[in-house]
């Protein structure tokens, strides 16, 4: 079962018929004046007009990219270069997707220009709370006179939450705002006040290789690659007509059935939503529980190896995605889990797609409680555990002699997580209550997951500490009292 179209979708069939006419009737050269370029152009404007209808856009507004996230930083450089005279301060929420996030670090450097090398521009990110919702005001209270470009997500890829982004448009007045409408374009009505706009014709059902970049009209912008007369501009190389043509028809065709889809996914999410808390002990389901996309969900899952996790869901059947550090190419934790305050490992998403059957949202219910057991099983836990699933026994490991101000100290350095988590949790119950735990580490998530933990078990997290109060040579103190 395929739960994972936050990453790319299936073809939709429509695309797939789409693309193949258009393969034999839109190969031509558009920017031609004879018979076959004028046909292919037909083709392109045709797909122009009809992106622009489902986005709430005029055609002469829409320019086609090799992908959402080219449309992304050409939209957010474009957009700066062309706003330079205001000023060199870009605004942007802290749960931005990676495109956004890279993008301003770029423009964030030192670039070399005509007289040496020039301080680069300045950014902020705002916070977000724990559903990874961003607040109006605090984006509002961000922007200053020097603010050349604000950025919001539509809706989150990881956790789905929607945010307030019409609400956002009336504070940022004249500042200009790029939503990346990625997640959300073709599944919901695009948000009001945008003056940029991005989109990725694969996350709908589209062909991959199709961005869609919209720039409003009167919104300056300044190409940051050199001129080229295609997409007015903004966008230089060939154009793939077909692809272009298919991405159209599908956008088309899975904004028709948005509106009957999203209520039957709505209520699927809501199901796994309030059931795999009761099936799985020691699961926090986050992000917004209201103002969400309809198709996602994601849960956290306490003591367990997002990637040991996927592997036996996939196993199972299922292709499911997550926001835990193990499954990223770079071994960092989630930049969006991190904002957010919660679990960064063990994490599960799903995305339903169209047409998801009831019956495999079950028997994805009835498999998970049974997987989580078995990679939990080893650990030793003290944890309740579902019909059938036993929990092998471990001897916890032994504690350094106690260090300034703590009872107990946790040697967990060179452990990656959720290891240092899960030794906390063995060894809590090893101090009286009001008792304190130091745990040294030297993984990055730690410093994430352990007052995620806190607060997930009701523990109190007292801060950080330097390891070598605890006679340790690298890593940190991570210090956790424990609750009556």
């Amino acid at each position: 079962m395929y739960f994972d179209v936050a990453s790319t979708a299936p073809l939709h069939p429509v695309a797939r018929q789409a693309l193949t006419a258009a393969l034999d009737e839109g190969w031509a050269d558009p920017a031609r004046l004879y018979r076959s370029g004028r046909q292919a152009r037909m083709l392109l404007d045709a797909a122009r007009e009809t992106v622009a209808e489902v986005l709430g856009a005029r055609a002469d507004e829409i320019s086609f990219t090799p992908s959402g996230t080219q449309a992304v930083q050409l939209g957010m450089l474009g957009a700066l270069a062309g706003n330079r005279r205001r000023g060199s301060h870009l605004v942007h929420s802290a749960v931005e997707h990676s495109s956004v996030l890279h993008t301003a670090e770029r423009w964030a450097s030192p670039r070399p220009e005509a007289g040496g090398e020039a301080a680069g521009g300045s950014v902020t990110a705002v916070p977000v709370d724990r559903y990874g919702r961003v607040s109006p005001e605090a984006f509002a209270a961000a922007l200053r006179p020097d603010t050349a470009l604000a950025v919001l997500q539509s809706a989150n890829h990881e956790v789905g939450t929607v945010q307030p982004v019409a609400e956002v448009a009336e504070r940022c007045a004249d500042v200009p705002l790029l939503v990346d409408a990625a997640q959300s374009a073709g599944r919901v009505d695009v948000p009001a006040g945008w003056s940029l706009l991005a989109a990725s014709a694969h996350k709908w059902g589209g062909p991959a290789g199709v961005g869609v970049l919209a720039v409003r009209k009167g919104v300056r912008y300044a190409s940051p690659l050199p001129a080229d007369e295609r997409e007015r501009g903004r966008v230089p190389g060939y154009v793939n007509v077909p692809a272009i043509v298919a991405a159209a028809a599908s956008l088309r065709a899975v904004r028709a059935e948005a509106e009957r889809e999203n209520a039957r996914l709505h209520a699927l999410v809501e199901r796994i939503r309030t059931a795999v808390p009761r099936l799985v002990p020691e699961v926090e389901v986050v992000g917004d529980p209201v103002r969400r996309l309809p198709h996602l969900v994601t849960f956290s899952c306490l003591y367990v190896d997002g990637e040991v996790l996927l592997t036996e869901l996939d196993r199972a059947g299922f292709a499911v995605s997550s926001g835990s550090s193990c499954t990223s190419s770079t071994l960092t934790p989630s930049h969006v889990l991190a904002a957010m305050g919660v679990l960064t490992e063990g994490n599960v998403r799903v995305s339903l797609p169209f047409g998801a059957a009831e019956e495999d949202v079950e028997r994805f219910l009835a498999v998970l409680p049974g997987l989580v057991a078995g990679v939990r099983a080893p650990l030793g836990l003290d944890l309740p555990a579902p019909a059938g699933a036993g929990a092998a026994g471990a001897a916890p490991e032994a504690a350094q002699a106690p260090g300034p101000a703590a009872d107990l100290v946790i040697d967990a350095l060179g452990k990656r997580c959720p290891l240092p988590v899960i030794e906390l949790a063995k060894r809590i119950g090893d101090v009286p209550p009001g008792g304190t735990v130091a745990v040294l580490s030297d993984d990055e998530a730690a410093r994430l997951d352990i007052p995620a933990w806190c607060g997930m078990r009701g523990q109190e997290y007292v801060g950080e500490a330097p390891a070598g109060d605890y006679g340790a040579d690298r890593g940190a103190a991570y210090l956790v009292r424990r609750s009556a």
